[in-house]
């Protein structure tokens, strides 16, 4: 569970307000998404709830913890995919991995048999053990989701993560996100796909210059819109008020 409560953040000594009084909770078992247009806070928000920035005020909750309190906890619990992920290039795609299975103490059996199955699923297994530093971009974001994967998080946080992927691979990451959540752990994830938060969210919040604008499920947010049945309508109606 992710409870986030009158959580600010501001830069340039407080004159611009990235994110602003926001407040929300993503259940377990549930598929979040967080939606809003360039700038609207949700990297930082993201950022925030992973532990990477420091809120100005609020609280931020993590199955029960506070992640200011109990920050190495909180880490342990999540697997974090930015939408830029920075990727120590001078290792194997293989030797990343077994540094992520270390880091979060993944057993060897398990993490080489999930190696074994999503390395042939995104089609890495020829490319395992070849350096980082030669792989495509879309090759990157697959070594970096197998690695999410090994470290079997109970908060899954993705900013952007169907950016550089295939259609197969992007299809097998939905797949993904479907099964973490059916084990009752909870999945956070930003996207400008529209049809994509539309047909794989559970629930769905808008942001907008740093403001919750709206939050609830596809049938609360068109009830809410009255006038839009479609998400990408919905957005454009409540962004450009």
């Amino acid at each position: 569970m992710i409870e986030l409560k009158n959580l600010s953040k501001s830069y340039n000594k407080g004159k611009v307000k990235a994110v602003n009084n926001l407040s929300l909770t993503v259940q377990p078992g549930e598929i979040f998404g967080f939606l809003g247009p360039n700038g609207a806070g949700k990297t930082t928000t993201i950022k925030m709830i992973v532990g990477l920035l420091k809120p100005d005020k609020g609280s931020i909750m993590l199955n029960g913890l506070c992640n200011q309190g109990h920050p190495l906890k909180c880490k342990s619990m999540i697997a974090y995919i930015p939408e830029d992920p920075e990727i120590y290039d001078r290792l194997t795609g293989l030797e990343y991995i077994n540094f992520i299975g270390d880091v979060y103490g993944t057993p060897a059996k398990v993490r080489t048999t999930l190696t074994e199955k999503w390395s042939e699923i995104f089609g890495l297994t020829n490319a395992i053990n070849q350096s980082i530093k030669s792989y495509s971009h879309g090759m990157r974001q697959k070594i970096i989701l197998i690695g999410a994967i090994i470290a079997r998080p109970e908060i899954f946080i993705l900013d952007e993560p169907l950016t550089g992927l295939d259609p197969k691979s992007a299809h097998s990451l939905k797949e993904i996100m479907h099964e973490h959540c059916k084990q009752g752990k909870t999945l956070f994830f930003s996207t400008h796909i529209m049809e994509v938060a539309e047909k794989l969210c559970d629930r769905i919040g808008i942001i907008n210059n740093g403001e919750l604008m709206a939050c609830g499920t596809m049938d609360e947010l068109k009830y809410m819109s009255k006038n839009s049945e479609s998400l990408e309508n919905i957005f454009l109606e409540i962004t450009e008020k």
